[in-house]
């Protein structure tokens, strides 16, 4: 896969994570589907990113996000089971990949 495509695909997965997350809070039923095709698409593209130009550090934060887009799908699991430890789940998820997304260095070097 490109990395055109996967940015496409993780943007549009990003979009549909948000969408999913706010519209449950309306209790709307289609809200969990949004949810997990969401997160299916952001594993999806941290799953399909090629890891042989990496150093050490980078390959560490690239396991980092793909642990995050697996906490992810449980969080979309949790969420159909209608248990409120999804939010718990999302919270970590976002908070390994902000923390991968300050500590990764930049491309400009």
């Amino acid at each position: 896969m490109n990395q055109h495509t996967r940015t496409v695909i993780f943007t549009t997965a990003g979009l549909l994570l948000l969408a999913g997350a706010i519209l449950h809070f309306t209790q709307w039923f289609y809200a969990p589907y949004l949810f997990a095709v969401g997160a299916a698409g952001i594993a999806v593209s941290y799953f399909t990113l090629p890891t042989q130009e990496m150093d050490f550090r980078q390959k560490r934060l690239h396991r980092y996000n793909i642990i995050a887009g697996l906490l992810m799908i449980l969080s979309s699991g949790l969420m159909f089971s209608e248990r409120k430890e999804w939010v718990l789940c999302l919270t970590i998820a976002a908070i390994m990949q902000v923390y991968a997304a300050f500590v990764s260095p930049s491309k400009d070097k």
